[in-house]
């Protein structure tokens, strides 16, 4: 979640020139130790679990035909890149996931670790590492059969060079979900003004507009990069009560789930979500 993810690369595939913005890194290093606090500046996040961990969970279970009873995702590796204090990380190890999670602010690493150790099963269950994503690609080449990016691609510099090491380190016929922000007149309004400046929702300066992801931007390079998208639907978080829901609209926050290409060729074939998907979606909300 929250993490900045700074690429500069000078070929494609090249892990030695990956760096981090060390202003942005700054920013979130001031909140490293208030990852687990459900009322302070990731409270969104906390909640936003509600509707993407059974987005995940679900989206998985209706591709397998294994069914382990008390631990659904038991033997499926996830990557959770930028995974903060590890609030993702730890609901989908809970499921029976083998999870690594990566970030590359050094406190925010320590901050996971800090807390997973009061669980044993977690311990066991979850490794984290501070790195970026570039930098683990040589070791885990094709090692995962799920990557999470869930709040980080409106934070990466090189959203290009991010899909493509996602590409690598999954195994074919692997699921990348997504979650991130429209750049549209009214996420400007509610995501930066409303959300930073006014309401306090998120720290102020935590996002900058022009780093947001247009759904058809990140649809057209997932595909051009061997993906194929199954599903994409909208979210919205209600600051009055605190909680996240699906809608049709992805004008404002929105979630994707895309499928590796078994044999690494980039696929041009759609599965827009229908509206069956999004109420379907919309079940899951507060599960």
């Amino acid at each position: 979640q929250l993490s900045l993810f700074r690429f500069t690369v000078k070929r494609p595939f090249n892990t030695s020139h990956s760096s981090v913005d060390s202003k942005e890194m700054k920013k979130f290093q001031l909140f490293a130790h208030k990852w687990w606090d459900e009322e302070g500046e990731y409270a969104a996040l906390h909640s936003m679990n509600d509707i993407r961990v059974p987005f995940i969970r679900d989206t998985l279970l209706s591709m397998s035909s294994n069914y382990h009873l008390g631990n659904p995702l038991s033997g499926i590796k996830i990557l959770d890149v930028g995974c903060g204090g590890g609030l993702l990380s730890e609901p989908l190890g809970r499921l029976g996931a083998s999870v690594t999670g990566i970030d590359p602010v050094e406190d925010n690493i320590r901050t996971a670790d800090r807390h997973k150790s009061f669980d044993p099963v977690l311990a066991k269950r979850i490794q984290y590492k501070s790195s970026s994503l570039e930098e683990i690609v040589e070791e885990s080449m094709e090692t995962f059969d799920v990557i999470v990016a869930s709040e980080v691609v409106e934070h990466v510099a090189d959203l290009e060079t991010f899909i493509k090491c996602c590409s690598q380190v999954l195994k074919p016929e692997g699921s990348l979900f997504i979650t991130t922000i429209n750049k549209t007149q009214l996420s400007y309004v509610l995501g930066i003004v409303f959300a930073e400046k006014i309401m306090g929702i998120v720290p102020e300066g935590t996002h900058e507009w022009e780093k947001f992801v247009p759904p058809e931007e990140l649809e057209r390079l997932l595909e051009s990069n061997g993906f194929s998208v199954k599903t994409m639907s909208g979210m919205l978080y209600n600051p009055l009560s605190g909680s996240w829901g699906w809608m049709e609209s992805t004008s404002l926050n929105y979630a994707v789930h895309a499928v590796k290409s078994g044999a690494w060729a980039p696929s041009h074939a759609t599965d827009a979500p229908t509206e069956t998907d999004t109420q379907q979606r919309s079940g899951t909300a507060g599960t």
